[in-house]
């Protein structure tokens, strides 16, 4: 009876449903994408209703087009953009705000006060820096600017949750407020040491620990979704990035993959014990292993990698679709000497400079649109070749194969220049969206729907490889130009 397993993919800008069969078909998909609001600069909010709405209805689409029965689905995995901060009524369930974005820098003069307070500390406890970008200066936020939310926090009357609680809260019909491991590494208050929440920056933070959700593991009980008139378990929950990792069978340490979205992460499985070193700036944050347990892994966050393709096609209106920017990257050779810097959110890892702001560098009279284009998804690679530089450095040795998944992906000009930066073979599997994968994976070995980790790695096979094209000499020459844009653009604030 049990047939599939539903992946509910909430991203960014849009909301998905990838329903898969047990030989890795897609047998359904739906997607639909929702608005993003900037009500003031470096402010990014999202409608929680829009979120809800979009999830649960391209799960019902994706039922409809596959012509399958909710009963038919053995379990239901939840992937989800991460450190977005959402705080709603206990027992209503309304939402007392905007959802703030993790692209949000609303917090950022805040961050730079807690840094000196309790950086070090936030460092070695969450293996995060200080930054708006995560959960919780956020929800700090919302309590302290939201009319009468600190006091009904206090009197235990709202919770707070990343999006996968929100929608596992609203599809269990408020009987489960839960996350996963992976999520709650997230929220810059999570001990991922003892793996629990923080009780001193809960209260160096002002947050009831009563709003605060149970955190579970990755292939847990998150309850039993009501979908016409069917119960289908939750089984799966992890962030978009540490599903991404799952779902390119990254079960071993040392494994990697960077995925390419509205942003841009690497992800490297560093095992059972924490690495000793940052690795040039990046993260310590939770992954997920096929027995359920948790797993060490160095991350890389770029801000800006996809959505500096929606900046050309919605703000300077150089295209009309995201996929004319590979047809006019393609009409040229190379950026003819042009280098955007897309800081429009500020600069994740390794610089962590939330006040950078976007350049273009290098226009010439001879630059056409086309160019820019190119080298707004140069922008891409080059952002990513700083992360693994990171993690070359955290390792020790060189990186001779990246894994990678994502939309831009479908991009074979920024996967070859991608191979040329890091002087190393690119792979990209059978199945892009792993994303959506790693989150039927996780629900999947759950309930034993998939037999085990081994079954998954011979079902799912890489079809595209890209090795480098260019020498070292000129791949160094191409990332020195590139660090001299960065520098540049760092020093106008």
């Amino acid at each position: 009876m049990n047939k599939y397993i539903a992946a509910l993919d909430q991203g960014t800008t849009s909301s998905r449903c990838i329903i898969f069969d047990g030989e890795l078909n897609i047998v359904a998909v739906a997607q639909k994408e929702f608005e993003i609001f900037y009500p003031k600069a470096g402010w990014v909010e999202q409608r929680p209703a829009d979120i809800w709405v979009s999830q649960y209805g391209v799960l019902s689409e994706a039922l409809l087009k596959g012509n399958i029965q909710p009963a038919e689905l053995a379990a239901i995995g939840i992937t989800n953009q991460r450190e977005t901060t959402l705080v709603w009524d206990k027992q209503t369930g309304e939402p007392i705000c905007n959802a703030i974005v993790w692209q949000c820098r609303r917090t950022a003069e805040f961050c730079k006060e807690l840094e000196q307070r309790e950086g070090a500390y936030i460092r070695q406890t969450t293996g995060l820096v200080v930054d708006p970008y995560f959960s919780a200066t956020k929800l700090h936020w919302i309590l302290e600017n939201i009319e009468g939310a600190k006091e009904r926090a206090e009197k235990g009357k709202l919770l707070f949750g990343t999006v996968d609680t929100y929608l596992i809260w609203k599809l269990t019909g408020g009987k489960v407020h839960a996350t996963d491991y992976t999520n709650a590494s997230r929220t810059m208050l999570f001990d991922i040491h003892r793996k629990c929440w923080d009780g001193h920056l809960l209260e160096v933070l002002g947050i009831p620990a009563s709003m605060l959700p149970e955190v579970r593991s990755s292939m847990g009980d998150f309850g039993m979704a009501e979908i016409g008139g069917a119960l289908v378990p939750i089984r799966g929950v992890a962030g978009d990035q540490q599903a991404a990792l799952f779902g390119q069978c990254g079960f071993e340490a040392g494994t990697l993959k960077s995925t390419y979205g509205t942003g841009c992460f690497a992800l490297m499985n560093m095992g059972q014990e924490p690495p000793k070193e940052d690795g040039g700036g990046l993260l310590t944050t939770l992954g997920a292993l096929p027995d359920g347990s948790a797993c060490y892994c160095l991350e890389g966050s770029v801000f800006i990698g996809g959505a500096v393709v929606q900046w050309l096609r919605d703000e300077l209106q150089l295209i009309q679709t995201s996929a004319e920017s590979g047809e006019a990257a393609a009409q040229v050779p190379d950026s003819n000497g042009v280098i955007i810097v897309p800081a429009f959110t500020g600069l994740g890892a390794p610089y962590w400079d939330s006040e950078a702001r976007g350049s273009i560098f290098g226009l010439t009279r001879g630059a056409d649109k086309n160019h820019l284009i190119r080298a707004a998804l140069d922008s891409i690679a080059y952002q990513t070749a700083d992360v693994l530089a990171g993690m070359e450095q955290a390792l020790g040795k060189p990186i001779f194969c990246l894994k990678v998944d994502g939309g831009a992906t479908a991009n074979p000009i920024l996967m070859q220049f991608q191979a040329d930066l890091l002087q190393a073979e690119v792979c990209r599997p059978m199945i892009h969206e792993t994303t959506a994968l790693g989150a039927a994976f996780l629900a999947g070995l759950a309930v034993g729907f998939w037999k085990d980790a081994e079954e998954l790695k011979q079902k799912n096979r890489i079809a595209n490889r890209w090795q480098p094209q260019i020498d070292q000499a000129e791949a160094a020459a191409k990332m020195d130009r590139w660090h001299k844009a960065v520098a540049a653009a760092r020093t106008f604030k």
